[in-house]
């Protein structure tokens, strides 16, 4: 409940009732007491001076009751003024739109350019954001919670998986996954055995975390209209995260997850739902070979759940290390992992999704 239903506070401007002795007519003491403790003058032996001290006295005592002191010491009070409201203020955002924007279109812009330029670009691509996340991720680790998870057997382990990937499917992913963990713990043993159980459990979650789900954006690739399903999987997510924001942002008041993300909303997710459902049914229609509009709507609404609960996931990795971004790379954004969040989970659902819907090749 908003502290303006509870009423005005009593403060500056109130304007209380008179028993309660904040009025500004009328007197604040009883006035026989008054008469009694205000000091009498001394009358002189001529009576007609006498009448004329009394007069001023019972002048000076009507002024009295009317608004001025009642004592000598006592200053008179100002009449009190009602403040003017405050106007609205605006909703703002919490991260800086323009450099977030400005960021938004060249990070596209590099995609799309490589995406449709040469496949193999693109893959390259793929692995350095993975690269520069997982060092994100394990640095942050470190920092706040003094986790070591090796970067080195992660970086190399998570390009190799990215690649194999692409060139032999999700046997070849799965193969590389299991090597890279293994690279893990082998690496970790060097150094010495406290913390080793944890150290390595990190490892293992961040390769899976980053580039095992990754390398289900390099098998999209694979496809003969591979660059298509890629990009309608990029811009369904941006779709989808665009509508939350919008509808959240004017709309948003009923909180969707208060103890993870504050700023989520109800309403921002039905808004992520709604772009995402109407997209995913234009893109599987006009750019996917083989889909139906029907399939985008069921696309859109998957895409548009698993990319909030990606969202979710990493807010709850971000609350236990108690930071906000994962870094700093891109302003208006956060780091790499910030943008990460949403894509990573959602990429395996959408690989799945469009392989029930017009296969895999």
């Amino acid at each position: 409940m908003n502290d303006s239903s509870w009423g005005a506070p009593q403060g500056a401007g109130y304007r209380g009732a008179p028993e309660m002795g904040v009025a500004s007519a009328g007197p604040a003491y009883d006035v026989h007491e008054a008469q009694q403790t205000r000091p009498m003058p001394n009358v002189p032996d001529d009576p007609d001076a006498g009448r004329d001290a009394q007069s001023r006295a019972n002048r000076d005592g009507d002024a009295a009751h009317v608004g001025g002191p009642l004592f000598r010491d006592e200053m008179p009070q100002e009449p009190m003024s009602t403040p003017l409201p405050s106007p609205p203020q605006k909703k703002r955002a919490g991260r800086d739109l323009r450099a977030a924007i400005g960021v938004g279109v060249g990070l596209g812009a590099v995609i799309v350019a490589s995406l449709f330029i040469v496949k193999a670009v693109f893959v390259g691509v793929i692995a350095l954001a993975v690269v520069v996340g997982l060092w994100e991720l394990t640095s942050r680790l470190q920092e706040q919670k003094g986790i070591k998870a090796p970067l080195i057997p992660l970086a190399v382990g998570g390009a190799a998986m990215v690649v194999a990937g692409y060139a032999r499917g999700a046997e070849g992913a799965w193969v590389a996954m299991a090597l890279t963990a293994l690279a893990v713990l082998v690496w970790r043993m060097t150094e010495p055995p406290e913390g080793y159980l944890k150290d390595v459990t990190a490892g293992v979650f961040a390769a899976f975390y980053v580039p095992f789900l990754a390398t289900f954006v390099a098998m999209m690739l694979t496809a003969d209209d591979g660059h298509w399903r890629v990009l309608v999987f990029l811009v369904l997510t941006v779709v989808s995260d665009t509508g939350a924001y919008a509808v959240g942002w004017r709309y948003g008041t009923h909180k969707l997850a208060p103890r993870i993300s504050p700023g989520k909303t109800r309403e921002g997710l039905l808004g992520a739902v709604s772009f995402a459902m109407v997209a995913g049914a234009l893109c599987m229609e006009f750019l996917i070979d083989g889909g139906a509009w029907w399939q985008g709507l069921l696309l859109g609404l998957a895409v548009a759940v698993s990319a909030t609960l990606g969202d979710l996931g990493e807010s709850m990795i971000k609350r236990d290390l108690g930071i906000k971004d994962m870094g700093t790379l891109l302003p208006g954004h956060g780091g790499i992992m910030d943008r990460l969040d949403s894509l990573l989970p959602t990429a395996p659902v959408f690989w799945l999704l469009l392989v029930l819907f017009v296969g895999s090749g």
